[in-house]
């Protein structure tokens, strides 16, 4: 149900003269819309919880400026982005730092492996100009940085999954055709 709906079908019970009430009755009725926002901000390993403890708290702090009772979810959405962004800052800090001779030691890995990857892009770039070139856009499409899976599906007529099902075959024989590519060009 939208949160409008919402709203729509309750608007009675948000009128009530008490704050708290009505606070609590709002926030009770948005909670699942402000937590899959939240949820939607943060890293999987990050603790949600925490982060909607904090919102609520600085809500219901903040409750006496929102006039209209309406805004309450995009208002409490921009709280939680508030929230989200400190929590995350919080938490950078905690992060391990990499010892400067391990950096040092990826580094030279990397470029060590580089010819390598530059073999297997050439090789990518040679599949890839094999493909019919429906598959061929599909493929760049649904890897562009701008661009989406859903919006592609709509796009193409496709459901998500038939989508995603679709692109692992046509990976799939991408990575075959690499592999041979590289196989060959081993003396």
């Amino acid at each position: 149900m939208a949160s409008g709906q919402l709203m729509n079908k309750t608007d009675d019970k948000f009128d009530s003269a008490d704050p708290q009430e009505r606070f609590l009755r709002l926030l009770a009725c948005y909670e699942p819309v402000l937590r899959a926002f939240v949820r939607g901000l943060l890293p999987p390993t990050a603790d949600a919880d925490e982060v909607m403890q904090e919102v609520s708290l600085v809500a219901w702090r903040k409750f006496g400026n929102l006039e209209d009772p309406s805004l309450f979810p995009r208002w409490a959405c921009v709280i939680a982005r508030y929230e989200v962004l400190k929590y995350r800052r919080a938490h950078a800090r905690d992060r391990l730092m990499l010892d400067e001779d391990i950096m040092t030691k990826l580094a030279e890995e990397s470029l060590e492996e580089l010819p390598r990857r530059e073999q297997q892009l050439r090789a990518l770039d040679r599949c890839l100009e094999k493909l019919p070139s429906k598959r061929r856009e599909l493929v760049l499409q649904a890897y562009a940085p701008e661009g989406s899976i859903r919006d592609l599906a709509a796009r193409t007529g496709r459901t998500e999954g038939a989508l995603y099902q679709l692109l692992a075959r046509i990976r799939l024989g991408l990575l075959r055709c690499v592999e041979r590519s590289l196989a060959q060009e081993i003396p």
